[in-house]
């Protein structure tokens, strides 16, 4: 697999960053992407009972990598792990925005954390790295969110996305047509070529267009 169209520079071992260039600029079928969440959350149910999800490797394998990073998986969970616990416990995926639906679906396929940052938020080039002292972002949920010990992609600008929690800076807006996916994969559990090929059947299921990947790693 190609590198992606930026450099990005990895700090933090046992990771590999799968991208992707993702547009929805023809309409998307509304009906289309409820199915995808539907579905994704019934394949995930289909899977796994509830017990079994801390014992997966990629699950076990992302807690490793945070514990390295400084950060207690237990405390702060890769969003994958708590996106999968609320969806094994029942739930649904929510109706957000299709690129932010198609992310959360090729979390829960792949166990690990995605990220959908739109279109001309970001300034490469990347650096994957752990949080410094004092670093911290405005997070999707609300709030400051300490990025200290966290696992960390910064831009040009600072902080762009720890797979705990997004930011605003780069969140998707209701108008984005256009964003760039980054998938956090531990290195040796999570095949690149398998990322590639969930998100590919995944984004035609839901009227996505997937212009090119890359992968970068340490």
């Amino acid at each position: 697999m190609q590198r992606p169209p930026f450099p990005v520079r990895h700090e933090l071992a046992g990771w590999q960053l799968f991208w992707a260039g993702l547009e929805s600029s023809r309409p998307v079928a509304p009906a289309a992407v409820a199915r995808l969440r539907a579905e994704a959350a019934a394949a995930l149910r289909a899977r796994l009972a509830p017990a079994e999800l801390t014992a997966q490797p990629a699950v076990a394998a992302l807690r490793r990598l945070f514990r390295a990073a400084g950060t207690d998986p237990t405390r702060y969970r890769p969003a994958s792990e708590a996106l999968a616990r609320r969806v094994l416990k029942g739930g649904e995926l929510p109706a957000i925005h299709p690129l932010v639906d198609l992310n959360n679906a090729l979390s829960l396929a792949l166990l690990c954390p995605c990220c959908v940052m739109r279109a001309g938020s970001f300034s490469p080039p990347f650096t994957w790295r752990a949080g410094r002292a004092g670093e911290s972002y405005e997070s999707l949920r609300g709030g400051d969110f300490g990025l200290a010990g966290r696992p960390l992609l910064v831009d040009e600008i600072g902080p762009a996305d720890t797979p705990i929690t997004g930011t605003t800076r780069v969140g998707i807006e209701p108008e984005t047509t256009a964003a760039t996916l980054v998938a956090y994969l531990p290195d040796g559990v999570v095949e690149p070529a398998d990322a590639e090929a969930a998100l590919t059947d995944l984004a035609g299921r839901a009227g996505i267009d997937v212009g090119w990947t890359g992968l970068s790693r340490g």
